[in-house]
């Protein structure tokens, strides 16, 4: 073997061998990473299958579960206040998602076209509003004056023109080689089927983060319910547990609920208190799984989704 070839052979083995330390750090610091944020919501789960008394006693803090009981998630279940707003936030999220997504597609398309004349003042006017708004009392009384208080559509019209997600589809339309386009229009391909048979195909990992991203916005919306609803009837399920854990509603938290569920829970203490702290980490554990769970069907996108719409241009 001549030395040359010797020395490539090291060189290669050294990087071999630095990838190899690299990624070990790399997994051992995301792992921890991923304990740091997983803990607190194994901590909120673990209370809420415990004894009342002795979380009570040990003030909330278990690093296991003790004397298991079920009780606070009956109560939980039978709660039709919790029912409501997982069936309005699906709704919300169902409408809301679907139109700010055809909605990013039909503004993103036009602005990544070479020949669209005065694509560069379109482009300044959408990212100013990105920096600058009206203000929540002008935005409140624009909104009162279109008759959208109290309705579904004050959660979803005012959110439909997303100008960060049009920014990222709009790079990814230009990122897709001209000569697909081309050969296209060839073809005799009008701008509807370059844009839903051409483009947006190739553009499904971006797509995917975009609406991963819209969904878990909606779902975890409570501000804007909170300003513009005062039906309880209407409230998402953030703004029901919202009350329930900030306004201390107890009503909220058990409305519905079969008093036999209550008592399995009251068994072991006397001290209401308790109990509700129970039932409010149920209700936190039922309205943040859901969601979380969505999650790892998505992680692959990821990767080629976020870098992809990378902004250029």
């Amino acid at each position: 073997m001549t030395v040359s070839a010797l020395s490539r052979r090291n060189r290669h083995s050294h990087i071999k061998n630095g990838s190899t330390t690299a990624n070990v750090i790399i997994y051992t610091f995301l792992g921890l990473l991923s304990l740091i944020f997983l803990y607190p919501l194994y901590q909120v789960f673990v209370c809420s299958i415990s004894s009342p008394s002795i979380v009570m006693a040990r003030n909330s803090l278990m690093l296991l579960p003790e004397k298991i009981q079920w009780g606070a998630y009956e109560v939980v279940f039978q709660n039709k206040n919790i029912w409501t707003g997982f069936k309005n936030t699906l709704i919300y999220l169902f409408l809301g998602t679907c139109i700010q997504y055809f909605i990013t597609l039909i503004t993103a398309y036009p602005l990544s076209l070479k020949n669209l004349t005065g694509k560069k003042v379109v482009m300044i006017y959408l990212t100013i509003t990105m920096y600058f708004g009206g203000g929540l009392i002008p935005t409140y009384l624009l909104l009162s004056q279109m008759k959208l208080i109290n309705s579904m559509w004050v959660l979803i019209i005012p959110a439909a023109a997303n100008v960060w997600n049009i920014i990222i589809m709009r790079t990814q339309f230009v990122n897709i080689p001209d000569e697909l386009k081309e050969a296209a229009i060839i073809d005799g391909a009008h701008d509807g089927i370059l844009l839903f048979r051409i483009l947006l195909p190739l553009s499904g990992a971006v797509s995917a983060v975009l609406i991963l991203f819209t969904s878990v916005g909606y779902w975890n919306m409570w501000f804007e319910p909170m300003i513009y609803l005062t039906k309880r009837s209407m409230y998402p399920i953030q703004s029901v547990l919202r009350e329930i854990l900030i306004d201390n509603n107890t009503s909220m938290a058990s409305a519905g609920a079969n008093r036999n569920s209550q008592a399995k829970i009251l068994r072991e203490t006397a001290d209401q208190a308790a109990v509700y702290h129970l039932i409010k980490y149920a209700n936190i554990i039922v309205s943040t799984v859901p969601i979380l769970c969505v999650y790892p069907f998505a992680q692959k996108y990821f990767v080629k989704g976020v870098m992809i719409g990378s902004l250029k241009g």
